[in-house]
């Protein structure tokens, strides 16, 4: 148990009170509690699916200020999780869609949002205004970002993910407990991890990850209960398992005092390889597109691999592509179904695996090959707009 994060507002209106009334009969709450709620600012990163649910929940909650930050617009395919997002905000920028949800929830919020990307510039001003992060962003260079940031300004932070069938959430208080970098001292090799968007997930566990999120939230904001300070929760959904783990300080570790100059390089989207690879054999779209026209004419002769998953070929696709996945190419597998006297020309969705493959194709002697950059995503909105992205 930690002391509560924040004082109690002076007093609850008599509307407040009759909303709030199954808060305050619970004697952990009481009104003492839920004036706490109400006096606490919680900043959300990210209106997407674990911060759809985490919104809804902290509105309804009373929590007196949310902050939201996305730089993004609501599109059809993040409604299958995203649930703070409706059918009429596609195209909307998410920080408007989802303060229009949270004042329909509830109208004594006040919302600030923040249509930016978080980042080195801005990070340390807009954490600043607020007492405990939720960080439910899908990318390692933003967690390192959120955790650096908030070890400096000593903020508390509750942090969550989820990849397909399975969520972790834990608490993050330099203060209190362990760092995000006590649990993952370095980021995974660029493409051990394939973010959602590649490997997708399970749209319900939102709601199951995101409540325990601001679950803590409350917790922490009122000073009730154990929060998961020091521990790790896995939520394996195909087996309805829940099982903690223990986070300890890294005793050679070291707490941030200022933010690194480079987040991205140093959680490296791609490796230096596929980089090295990638950098005189990308072509665009618009390059695919003429030299498929010229493939159908007899002018060129080359083979377009696709190095998705089945599943995701199954939705969408270049025409004239074989499927070939990344794992078979790295495994070597793929290699006596790859001709030696035609080039080949990998894709992917958005590039970053095609590069991986690329780099391992020129290592075999595919020197020709070449890569596409920006890949079905690039497709499909500058060629094909009529097949459904994802």
């Amino acid at each position: 148990m930690v002391a509560p994060l924040v004082e109690p507002a002076d007093e609850l209106t008599v509307d407040e009170v009759r909303r709030y009334s199954r808060h305050l009969i619970i004697p952990d709450v009481g009104m003492t509690g839920q004036k706490r709620l109400k006096n606490a600012k919680v900043l959300v990163i990210g209106a997407g699916g674990l911060g759809s649910p985490a919104l809804l929940y902290l509105a309804a909650a009373g929590v007196g200020t949310l902050g939201i930050i996305d730089d993004d617009v609501v599109d059809e395919s993040n409604l299958q999780r995203q649930v703070i997002h409706g059918q009429s905000d596609i195209d909307k920028p998410k920080v408007i869609s989802a303060a229009e949800s949270v004042a329909e929830t509830n109208p004594y919020v006040n919302v600030i949002t923040h249509n930016v990307r978080l980042d080195n510039d801005n990070v340390l001003e807009i954490f600043s205004q607020y007492d405990l992060i939720l960080d439910g962003t899908d990318n390692f260079a933003t967690r390192y970002l959120v955790n650096d940031a908030a070890v400096i300004l000593n903020k508390p932070y509750v942090w969550g993910s989820i990849y397909r069938f399975e969520g972790q959430v834990s608490v993050f208080w330099a203060q209190e407990g362990p760092q995000y970098r006590d649990l993952y001292p370095e980021p995974p090799p660029p493409g051990m991890v394939p973010s959602c968007a590649e490997g997708g997930v399970l749209g319900v566990l939102c709601a199951s990850i995101g409540s325990i999120m601001v679950t803590e939230a409350i917790k922490l904001i009122t000073g009730i209960g154990d929060p998961l300070i020091g521990r790790l929760m896995v939520y394996d959904a195909l087996e309805m398992r829940y099982t903690t783990l223990k986070v300890r300080r890294d005793p050679n570790g070291v707490l941030p005092t200022e933010l690194m100059g480079d987040y991205e390089a140093f959680c490296g989207a791609i490796s230096d390889e596929a980089a090295d690879a990638a950098a005189d054999a990308t072509i665009s779209v618009s390059t695919l597109e003429t030299w498929l026209k010229e493939r159908e004419e007899g002018q060129r002769d080359f083979v377009l691999v696709d190095v998705r998953e089945p599943n995701e070929y199954e939705i969408n696709q270049i025409p004239g592509s074989v499927l070939i996945p990344k794992g078979e190419v790295l495994a070597g597998k793929a290699f006596d179904r790859l001709p030696q006297d035609k080039q080949v020309v990998l894709h992917c969705k958005s590039g970053v695996r095609s590069a991986e493959a690329l780099a391992v194709l020129k290592g075999a002697g595919y020197s020709d090959a070449v890569h596409v950059g920006g890949g079905v995503v690039a497709w499909v909105n500058q060629i094909d707009p009529s097949q459904p992205s994802y």
